[in-house]
Parts: C-alpha cells; sequence; structure tokens
C-alpha cells in the first residue's frame, strides 16, 4: 500500500514539474514578446512554485488518508512501523521458542524405558 501511495506522489511531482516547465516556457514566450515585463513572468513562476510547495504536505496527507481508506474498504491489514513490526517478530519468535520446547517436554514424557532397554507409551 505504502508503495502505491509513493507512486501517486511521484506522479504528482512529476506533473507538477512538468507544469512548472511549461508554465515558465510560456512566461519565456510572452516576455520575448512583450506582452508581460521579465519582471512580472518570474513573479508568475515564483508564485505558482511558491503555491506549490505550499501545497505538498497537503497533497501528501491527502493520498495517504486515501490509501488508507482503500485499505480499510478492502479490510486489508494497515502498515506498522518498524518498531511495532520488530515487537510482533520477536512475540512470534518467543512463542515458537516456548511451542519447541513444550512439544520436546511431551514427547520426552510420553516415552519412558522399561528395564532392559525396551520402551512403553506412558498413558494418562
Amino acid at each position: 500500500m505504502e508503495e502505491m501511495v509513493r507512486k501517486f506522489l511521484y506522479t504528482g511531482v512529476g506533473l507538477v514539474a512538468l507544469t512548472a516547465e511549461k508554465l515558465q516556457e510560456t512566461v519565456d514566450d510572452m516576455v520575448k514578446q512583450g506582452r508581460v515585463s521579465e519582471d512580472e513572468g518570474k513573479k508568475v513562476v515564483s508564485d505558482f512554485k511558491e503555491k506549490v510547495e505550499g501545497q505538498k504536505d497537503d497533497v501528501e496527507s491527502w493520498l495517504k488518508k486515501l490509501a488508507d481508506d482503500v485499505a480499510a474498504s478492502m479490510k486489508l491489514p494497515r502498515m506498522v512501523d518498524r518498531e511495532e513490526y520488530d515487537a510482533l517478530l520477536h512475540r512470534v519468535e518467543t512463542l515458537e521458542a516456548q511451542l519447541q520446547t513444550a512439544t520436546a517436554e511431551e514427547a520426552g514424557k510420553s516415552v519412558k524405558k522399561k528395564p532392559g532397554g525396551s520402551e512403553a507409551a506412558i498413558t494418562k
């Protein structure tokens, strides 16, 4: 899910960069034609870049919320942070070790040696 958000974000950044490039080209043409002054052209491009930069965090938050909403509607598990993942991994490893110990102990109790070296199962 995080990869999808990242792809959306990169796509958005690419579109903004392309738009900024086209805006710069258009402004440069208008300056050459004398329709706007060089200072006015610079101000238009600068204002656009400032506005885009100011909205970057909002767009990123919106995309993350959208991805979370999609995951929730599809009943997908949510992403966990690294600390939570490590804690869960440790818990699973501990439980697996306890299970192995309990299984080994149970196997040792279920077989008892008879005098003479033969084995007999213990029934409870």
